[in-house]
């Protein structure tokens, strides 16, 4: 609107060089290409004039997660509103005052998404807040502008959470993610390692018995109930899946979200919905998210024809993929354009490994049954080298080809 254009075409000459807050243009450059779009063009015919830049492909990102984001909310509401209901315990202080007004009844929506909000809201306000506030710091004293793959970095990580995380952890694992993750290798397209994923190893290793995914909170103060993963991880079978009210849990409800775990995490469907739409558009790779899915499928099966005593070596691999944070660390963390493999046969090598190592975490740690985090950041580290072997095949197929058109000659 051109009002908003006004208000910032004024305050900008105080903001650029020579101006009164010179040293704060990071900041209002933040906010100024989060309205506009931004005012440099370039006119060769070397380049395309597009009006999509980082800054908006990031929001799509954002907007990818909002199904799994308003399920998990609503998720996490009805597990603790059912729960409630059926052992007559009452939720303590503020959680009391405010879901009076919507009650406790687990068959109202309504009621569903206030209470999961609750405990949702406050998670990413203060991983928004903690992490903006350091991504500011490095932008105005580096004196660059402030990077927009934060937008995503922020609700990755809250989502990857458990509802009850108290927030002082939660502070504590973004500001890892930003700092020691991305910030001292210089910031958004610099970092090899996800900055969101780097967060929750980080809380993963610092605090085993509350991140440790084999027992994730119901939102009831001091109850917890053990998420699918961790009950075949302890030798459950699929079949005896339960809630925390004792109700089975089938693989439909694995596949839709009816059951415990990390916020945005549990519904494969609300997951898969984000995901079309980043392969439609072209902002995340299929081969990464096919490769992983093929590999987690062909290892569960190598795991399952083999005899052991070992439950998860049995899980079959429809189960694989449902629980646990295996599609959404497929969908949106392993396809991060930063630190994902670049090459098209890299990406698929990238997406194998990752569904490799998930598994074979999953197996040989059943203390810690939840692979996929460890995995992504594993195969992080092997990305380059990826690109590299496909670069150096395709020069020396580029020089083969070379040398035979010269002898023909």
């Amino acid at each position: 609107m051109k009002f908003i254009h006004n208000i910032f075409d004024r305050m900008e000459p105080s903001f650029t060089k020579g101006g009164k807050y010179e040293k704060y243009y990071a900041i209002f450059e933040m906010f100024d290409t989060f309205f506009r779009q931004p005012s440099s063009q370039t006119y060769s015919a070397s380049h395309v004039r597009d009006g999509i830049d980082l800054k908006r492909i990031m929001i799509t990102v954002w907007l990818c997660t909002f199904p799994a984001m308003f399920w998990g909310m609503y998720n996490v509401g009805f597990q603790a509103l059912t729960f409630i209901a059926q052992s007559g315990i009452t939720p303590e202080g503020w959680r009391t005052v405010i879901t009076n007004a919507a009650g406790y009844d687990p068959t109202s929506i309504w009621a569903c998404l206030v209470y999961g909000a609750m405990q949702f809201l406050p998670i990413y306000a203060v991983t928004f807040a903690v992490g903006i506030l350091w991504e500011i710091i490095f932008a105005v004293v580096r004196g660059h502008e402030v990077n927009e793959g934060f937008f995503v970095t922020s609700v990755l990580f809250a989502l990857s959470l458990p509802p009850d995380t108290p927030l002082w952890q939660v502070a504590l694992g973004i500001s890892f993610g930003v700092v020691v993750a991305k910030e001292v290798f210089g910031g958004t397209g610099k970092n090899f390692l996800n900055p969101a994923l780097a967060g929750r190893a980080f809380l993963y290793f610092a605090y085993p018995a509350s991140m440790s995914g084999d027992a994730v909170w119901t939102a009831v103060d001091g109850f917890s109930g053990a998420t699918p993963l961790g009950q075949a991880a302890s030798g459950v079978a699929p079949e005896q899946f339960v809630n925390a009210y004792g109700q089975a849990i089938t693989w439909t409800d694995a596949f839709l979200g009816n059951m415990q775990g990390s916020i945005g995490e549990v519904s494969a469907l609300a997951i898969l919905i984000g995901g079309a739409v980043l392969v439609y558009t072209k902002i995340a790779s299929w081969r990464v998210i096919a490769g992983a899915v093929i590999g987690l499928v062909a290892t569960a099966f190598i795991f399952n024809m083999i005899d052991s005593n070992n439950p998860m070596m049995s899980l079959a691999p429809h189960w694989h993929l449902v629980i646990g944070g295996f599609l959404f660390g497929a969908v949106f963390m392993a396809t991060d354009p930063v630190s994902a493999a670049h090459t098209n046969t890299g990406r698929w090598c990238y997406g194998l490994l990752i569904g490799f190592m998930t598994v074979t975490v999953r197996v040989i740690n059943p203390a810690f049954p939840e692979g996929i985090m460890l995995a992504i950041l594993f195969a992080n580290l092997f990305a380059p080298t990826f690109d590299y072997f496909v670069k150096q095949a395709n020069i020396k197929r580029q020089n083969a080809r070379r040398l035979a058109h010269v002898s023909q000659k």
